[in-house]
């Protein structure tokens, strides 16, 4: 990545060509031999968790945006860690935040996989400065360094830890604020340049709105010009208001609570249809981290099922100290009376990890795909 930094620093300044990044070892991404729009930079394709990845149009000024306004609620700018893909969009953030404080970023070495021991260890040999120290995670990661004494000891030194690219558990945010980590929840989208709804709460420079179907639509300064297409620029999703405001509707849904936090409460592509009523899955997944002993993360699918249309299965990691894996029955029993009858989980399996695709995000369809027609129930 640091052999890049040249590169990214200039198409942000205008100096350099658009860039496209995508991940060492891979194909470069297919792209449409097509003029850009002139104030384009980068060209990120998103994670492709709905689909086929698609390429997001970003200018300087939607990235400048989104750190400048970041650093405002920080207490930035100041020194970064990598420790997610820098060709994703919370990666490339990290690199503009970065630029704007110390210059460059201490990069996590992940070719052998994200460790706490590796994470201790970059976190050790970073420069030393009297600027603020921040670093983004996933969830995966920050539970991870959680379980850890020493790792949780070191990420409690950062002035701030950005969590964001996936849903985090209630009992992994209680968990880091009792070993005194200042763990900030971000919401946004490959469109929106990265989070820009920090703790419930629009940055600076974005707005937020839930609609009347429930989808969570952002707005503001960080909102990307469109898609890629083979033919041009695609506006799917995206509008431009009367007053020149840009919006994104993402496939998100969400409320705002009684003090104008956004409370996301999942996708719309995820909803469990069960007997006729819609499940989603995230309030199941808390409860079971939090209600069913043993288990560190979980996460809920839909599979089919010839009674109810879809089942609700639910795929569990258990903790080191679990003495015993919990069955269905395990699950609804300890469940029930906190979520709905409907949301009980029908099927249950205990696996080594979570497949993820792109940076946090579990992979729902590679874990439907596991409850087989044999095995389901039996846990």
């Amino acid at each position: 990545m640091l052999d890049s930094l040249a590169d990214v620093l200039a198409a942000l300044d205008g100096s350099g060509p658009p860039i496209a990044p995508y991940a060492a070892g891979s194909p470069p991404p297919d792209l449409p031999d097509l003029p850009l729009p002139e104030d384009v930079a980068f060209v990120v394709s998103t994670s492709g968790s709905t689909g086929l990845p698609k390429r997001v149009l970003l200018t300087p000024d939607n990235l400048l945006a989104s750190a400048g306004a970041a650093h405002e609620v920080i207490g930035g700018p100041g020194a970064w860690m990598l420790t997610v893909p820098a060709h994703h969009i919370a990666g490339l953030q990290v690199i503009v935040r970065a630029a704007l404080g110390t210059g460059e970023p201490t990069c996590l070495d992940l070719t052998a996989g994200f460790t706490p021991q590796a994470f201790v260890a970059g976190a050790l040999a970073m420069p030393a400065t009297a600027y603020p120290t921040f670093v983004s995670l996933v969830p995966t990661q920050l539970g991870r360094l959680l379980a850890d004494p020493e790792a949780a000891d070191v990420l409690a030194g950062f002035d701030a830890v950005l969590v964001g690219g996936g849903a985090t558990s209630l009992d992994v945010g209680e968990q880091a604020r009792d070993r005194g980590v200042r763990m900030i929840r971000t919401f946004g989208t490959t469109e929106t340049s990265g989070g820009c709804v920090y703790d419930g709460l629009p940055l600076p420079v974005s707005e937020v709105y839930v609609d009347n179907d429930r989808h969570v639509v952002l707005g503001g300064a960080t909102i990307a010009c469109g898609y890629l297409g083979p033919r041009g620029v695609l506006e799917d999703g995206f509008s431009t208001d009367a007053d020149g405001v840009r919006w994104f509707r993402t496939e998100d849904l969400g409320r705002l609570d009684e003090s104008g936090r956004l409370v996301v409460t999942g996708r719309a592509d995820d909803l469990i249809n069960t007997g006729g009523v819609k499940v989603a899955p995230g309030p199941v997944e808390d409860a079971l981290v939090r209600y069913l002993p043993g288990v560190r993360d979980a996460v809920v699918v839909a599979v089919p099922d010839p009674e109810w249309g879809q089942a609700v299965a639910a795929a569990v990691v258990l903790t080191p100290r679990a003495t015993r894996p919990p069955t269905v029955d395990d699950a609804r029993a300890a469940l029930r009376g906190i979520v709905p009858d409907a949301a009980l989980p029908r099927h249950l399996h205990v696996v080594d990890s979570i497949p993820l695709i792109g940076p946090g995000k579990p992979d729902r369809v590679a874990l439907s795909a596991t409850f087989s027609e044999d095995g389901r129930s039996a846990g």
